[in-house]
């Protein structure tokens, strides 16, 4: 009798982590934002507690492309902290760092991220899923409600974060980076495997804190 086909490490992540996924996705904020319900002051600020985030994701990437789990995924063409500075300049003006502030949330992410660097680079490639694979999928209905809903230029200053300009076929990558979600699972024992998956549900939860944030931040008049 043979033994049944290990499943494929990035059906794991994703099916581990579905109920996380779906309470971030469907946050008061989100859903308030993306249904006009909301100035561009919340989007203005959601894109400034992004920039933190993907500051700390980015900002030493370098350190991690020899590595031998995390390395592969280390690419350029996905960056977005230029494109968050941008839409910043748009959304916020030249001085658009002033008054900018990692909310709580933020700031404990951020942590996490410093933390993973250091000391568990294979619990960064949690959070490397998540953000970017969200951004080419959810990402893209997000940028097509912001444009019409406040009047950005298609593709243009407000939405580049969501505009992955250096990505020619954003199904087929996604297709090529869940095979190599797949190889990285295959060099991974199973207690790393484990480990980085329930780090993937924590990294949807740390993501929903920060909508839970700017909820209070942004509450819906009376």
């Amino acid at each position: 009798m043979t033994n049944p086909e290990p499943t494929p490490f990035s059906t794991v992540l994703r099916t581990a982590s579905a109920a996380e996924h779906e309470a971030a996705e469907s946050s008061s904020f989100m859903g308030h934002l993306l249904n006009g319900r909301l100035g561009v002051e919340a989007y203005a600020e959601l894109s400034g507690q992004l920039w933190f985030v993907y500051r700390a994701l980015e900002g030493r990437a370098a350190e991690l492309a020899e590595h031998p789990v995390i390395g592969p995924f280390i690419d350029p063409a996905l960056f977005r902290t230029a494109a968050l500075e941008a839409d910043l300049l748009h959304l916020r003006g030249a001085d658009w760092q002033s008054g900018l502030a990692a909310s709580p949330a933020t700031a404990a992410y951020v942590a996490r991220l410093e933390q993973l660097i250091d000391s568990w680079p294979a619990g960064y490639l949690a959070h490397h899923y998540t953000r970017y694979l969200g951004d080419l999928s959810g990402g893209q209905i997000i940028r097509g409600i912001a444009e019409k809903t406040w009047g950005f230029e298609k593709k243009g200053p407000g939405v580049h974060f969501y505009v992955f300009e250096q990505v020619g076929n954003p199904a087929s990558f996604k297709r090529d980076y869940r095979a190599k979600l797949d190889v990285a699972g295959e060099a991974l024992d199973e207690v790393e495997r484990r480990r980085v998956t329930e780090e993937t549900k924590k990294a949807f939860t740390l993501n929903g804190a920060i909508f839970t944030d700017l909820d209070l931040r942004y509450p819906l008049s009376a």
